[in-house]
């Protein structure tokens, strides 16, 4: 495995802090953190996002990470009273902005 870089330490620290119930794009990680983009988030995520609650990153759609997480994150998701939309984050209500404030 790769060596955790910087940058990967911000996404992680991050998405650490998106609350239950909440979600964040890989592209709004990397607008918020001003760095990389989507692709780049999603290497971290890939590589090391295992820690952290990765089903609180999402596609821009509201859409799982990968087809093969759809079961885990829709368990998480209903247990976190995340607001859904079918089989997606619903992402009018459930993105999050990166303002602690934004605890509902």
């Amino acid at each position: 495995m790769d060596p955790l870089n910087p940058f990967a330490e911000r996404v992680l620290d991050l998405v650490e802090r998106i609350p239950p119930g909440k979600v964040m794009a890989y592209g709004d990680i990397a607008e918020y953190l001003g760095e990389g983009g989507p692709r780049q988030v999603g290497k971290v995520m890939s590589t090391w996002g295992g820690g952290v609650p990765w089903w609180r990153v999402v596609h821009a759609d509201g859409s799982a990470a990968a087809p093969d997480h759809l079961r885990r994150c829709l368990t998480h998701w209903r247990e976190e009273g995340t607001p859904l939309r079918g089989e997606r984050a619903d992402m009018r209500q459930a993105r999050w902005d990166g303002r602690s404030a934004d605890f509902q």
